[in-house]
């Protein structure tokens, strides 16, 4: 089927059928554009964990046709961010305890494997990546700790470049199938984080700069266990912070 492109001319860019500007001013299909602002939404907790995600409501917010929200809730659904029942259609994920742990450990098991591969095979610009990215997340570190709160803008900025950390680190495992898995699954524990960076941190003793730190020296240091087990470690601290959140979390 011919695609339809948007065109910038003098007046700006138009619409088309199925395919918009996505936020850095590239093309997107519609179907692409439905995925990334539902995911985002399932993620920042716009939607409930388990409420229904009706199609009618779901046009009426984001202003698209049936097609692309289901081809984008058939992707989630893939992801584990969204699930199905015959005669009930889509609805958000529920969350438990269980599963965030259980994303958590499968987390470790797939980025401590890449970091070590990383590790063996990395050159100069992998290394100069993660200095990079170690150094844009710092001082978003302490732009947040300077601040009386933790805006929307604020919390995305520092999701971004605590993500674009992580992956430095792995970006040189030569496969590409362990980062998509390494995505999905940051993806997914990001949803049990988000409430306790948007909330009261229940963290605020730990020092996560000194953890993310010792995981750069390690790795740049081309300590390949050392570095995997400090990363480890700092995913299972989350997640023992994430648990405490949920079990005095208030019932809904």
């Amino acid at each position: 089927m011919r695609r339809h492109r948007v065109r910038v001319g003098r007046s700006g860019p138009q619409p088309a059928n199925d395919e918009i500007l996505d936020a850095q001013g590239g093309v997107a299909t519609l179907a692409e554009a439905a995925y990334r602002r539902l995911r985002q939404d399932i993620v920042a907790g716009v939607f409930a964990p388990s409420q229904p995600l009706r199609l009618e409501l779901l046009k009426q917010r984001y202003g698209l046709s049936f097609s692309p929200l289901r081809e984008a809730l058939n992707r989630l659904q893939t992801e584990r961010l969204v699930v199905t029942a015959p005669l009930r259609g889509f609805s958000v994920a529920p969350v438990s305890i269980e599963e965030m742990w259980d994303a958590t450990e499968t987390r470790i098991l797939i980025e401590c494997e890449a970091l070590r591969r990383s590790i063996a095979h990395g050159d100069d610009d992998w290394e100069a990546g993660i200095v990079a990215a170690f150094h844009a997340l710092d001082l978003q570190v302490r732009r947040k700790a300077a601040s009386s709160g933790i805006g929307d803008d604020e919390l995305i900025a520092l999701e971004t470049r605590h993500q674009d950390f992580h992956r430095a680190l792995i970006v040189r495992c030569r496969s590409r199938r362990l980062i998509d898995i390494a995505d999905q699954l940051y993806v997914e524990t990001q949803r049990y984080r988000l409430p306790t960076l948007a909330g009261q941190n229940p963290a605020a003793s730990r020092d996560v700069a000194l953890e993310h730190r010792q995981i750069m020296e390690a790795t740049l240091e081309r300590r390949g266990d050392e570095a995997a087990a400090l990363l480890a470690a700092h995913y299972r601290k989350t997640s023992t912070i994430v648990e405490s959140y949920m079990e005095r979390a208030p019932a809904k």
